[in-house]
């Protein structure tokens, strides 16, 4: 290969390179993350301030046991660094996240409160993104039938339906779900993540078994997600039909199906996506009660029982990690947003 070609293609990549380096995504994204940082920091100021101001202290439980000595009270106070000052305690705690990504030890578990929300993570998405995809997979096409049949029959039960599921609690929602499996006994399990002989099934037998305990807590999570997007999904693409190009489109001739779903459905898309941004953001705290009714070992449970014992650097991190789903749920519903309609301008985008 001739040396004009090496360098043809060396100027070639480097084009490349900096035509992403300066593209309108790149600078967004880099843009976005710079606030970001500027953002955590000050929410882990606020998270830390809020949580002092709680009364006591994880120890304080403790000296309530008369088996416990003050001399061991003592020095789990030195060791937890609960004698030091307030400011002190978040300096120490937000060198060893910056420069160790270190967020400190549980109290409870007496363990690092990093490999405990690893541990817990895996199952909370698969929960909560499994409930994600049955909401979306159910309340679009309700949504869409509703707007197509407006004031029909079907659209008023399905307007029906979703005022009930939206008037419901979660609790209320979950403690139903939990009557109905036990009349249903042994048909749909009632708690826990896996059976008793979960260790002795094979591979595919132990993803059937996980996804048989699943369906109840899944089903708590997305009714009433489900009610509100299949509301929003109707109201949507009842405000694009409105409009003149709609009109435009029919009286060209164009079948009603590619109307609605070529013309229509690409256009009332775009508030659906900002809402899947938010559902991105809420994964953690929308799993709380599914977990703490089903017994699901999740996060929601672990930093439940973190507020109530005042396990202080586990209340942190979550809280922490709430503040960067709720970021990157915005940013990811940004990118859609572009993705899906080119007309609009990240920059333009708050």
């Amino acid at each position: 290969m001739t040396a004009t070609k090496l360098r043809d293609r060396r100027d070639s990549a480097l084009k490349r390179v900096r035509g992403f380096l300066t593209s309108e995504t790149t600078l967004y994204i880099l843009k976005r993350l710079v606030q970001a940082l500027l953002t955590l920091l000050l929410a882990s100021v606020l998270s830390f301030a809020i949580v002092q101001l709680a009364p006591g202290n994880y120890l304080d439980i403790l000296k309530e046991d008369p088996t416990i000595s003050e001399e061991t009270i003592a020095q789990l106070t030195a060791r937890y660094g609960l004698d030091r000052p307030v400011m002190a305690q978040y300096w120490t705690w937000l060198v060893g996240v910056v420069t160790r990504f270190d967020f400190g030890r549980s109290f409870v578990y007496s363990r690092s409160v990093g490999s405990l929300i690893i541990e817990r993570m895996g199952n909370t998405l698969l929960l909560a993104i499994s409930s994600i995809i049955m909401t979306w997979a159910i309340a679009l096409p309700l949504g869409i039938i509703g707007a197509v049949k407006q004031n029909q029959t079907l659209d008023r039960v399905l307007r029906i339906l979703s005022y009930i599921g939206q008037g419901f609690p979660s609790f209320i929602t979950a403690l139903l779900l939990l009557f109905v499996a036990q009349v249903l006994s042994p048909l749909l399990p009632v708690g826990g993540m896996t059976s008793i002989n979960h260790n002795q099934l094979p591979a595919i037998g132990k993803m059937f078994d996980i996804a048989w305990h699943m369906i109840l807590p899944t089903i708590a999570l997305s009714i009433t997600s489900f009610a509100g997007l299949q509301r929003l999904t109707r109201g949507s693409l009842l405000d694009v039909l409105r409009q003149e190009y709609i009109q435009t489109a029919r009286a060209k001739g164009l079948s009603e199906d590619r109307v609605m779903y070529v013309h229509a459905l690409r256009n009332a898309v775009n508030p659906l996506i900002t809402i899947l941004g938010f559902e991105f953001a809420s994964l953690l705290s929308g799993s709380f009660i599914a977990e703490f009714f089903f017994n699901w070992p999740g996060l929601g449970r672990l930093i439940l029982q973190a507020v109530m014992t005042q396990d202080l650097y586990l209340v942190m991190a979550s809280l922490m990690m709430g503040a960067m789903m709720l970021i990157l749920g915005n940013l990811l519903a940004d990118l859609l947003l572009k993705a899906v309609d080119p007309r609009i301008r990240l920059e333009n985008l708050q």
